[in-house]
């Protein structure tokens, strides 16, 4: 299973500021993931033409199943984290991980039905984008672990969360989901994957966290030209292999 992340940026050009979903499309398209976990995606806002982001990426890549969970609510429109598969929900929620006055963020779940050549597998998805404070962010990992759609599940539950962590120095992968069993797929201290910003990348703000009968085979970040000037930040690309019990 591929999975790929990305903070999308709204379609706008970390650069040159210009709108064109056309060039997240063609990064998206050539990774040709299974499933696509994005954050800060436009919904019906002037800036992007309006558009349904969620909604008209999935029709012209072909995504069949698609959740969406708005965090930032603008005086026309919305923005926020998008889940695209190519495998069928059985359940999607988003979760509110706002703190007091800080800006709204969330965590967007599914339980995704994963297929293999051989079995159908329940993937627990958490498509994530937290603040920008360290203390902001350990509160929002603690609560997201402490939900009922995480807590109830064992180690044999397969879990993946991803997305913008906006953690500049690792400290989540040591603390919260270290202590929870997760593993850094995208790399951990100096070998951790850089992501932002997208034309000369300096951090790992993008990363995905697992648990459970999975095994991260391969990571990378996105190397087409188009993908530094897409976003502001850089895609990670993470395959999959589902295990058996």
């Amino acid at each position: 299973m591929r999975l790929l992340t990305w903070n999308i940026h709204k379609g706008i050009g970390g650069l040159d500021r210009r709108y064109d979903l056309n060039r997240i499309l063609t990064v998206i398209n050539h990774y040709s993931p299974d499933v696509v976990v994005l954050q800060e995606v436009d919904q019906g806002v002037p800036r992007s033409r309006r558009h349904h982001q969620t909604e008209l990426i999935a029709e012209i890549l072909g995504y069949p199943h698609t959740a969406y969970g708005p965090n930032v609510w603008l005086k026309t429109g919305c923005y926020g984290n998008a889940t695209l598969s190519r495998y069928p929900y059985a359940h999607s929620r988003n979760i509110d991980l706002g703190i007091g006055v800080k800006k709204s963020r969330g965590a967007l779940y599914t339980e995704v039905r994963a297929k293999t050549q051989r079995h159908t597998y329940t993937l627990h998805l958490v498509n994530i984008h937290l603040g920008l404070s360290g203390v902001e962010r350990r509160l929002q990992a603690r609560r997201l672990l402490e939900t009922e759609e995480l807590a109830r599940l064992g180690t044999v539950s397969r879990i993946v969360v991803a997305g913008d962590t906006n953690d500049w120095n690792g400290a989540l992968g040591r603390g919260p989901f270290r202590h929870a069993g997760y593993v850094c797929a995208t790399g951990t201290g100096h070998r951790a994957s850089l992501t932002f910003p997208a034309w000369r990348p300096v951090s790992a703000l993008d990363r995905v966290f697992f648990r459970g009968p999975l095994i991260s085979e391969h990571h990378f970040r996105g190397r087409l030209k188009v993908t530094r000037q897409a976003s502001d930040h850089l895609p990670i690309v993470v395959d999959f292999d589902i295990l058996e019990h």
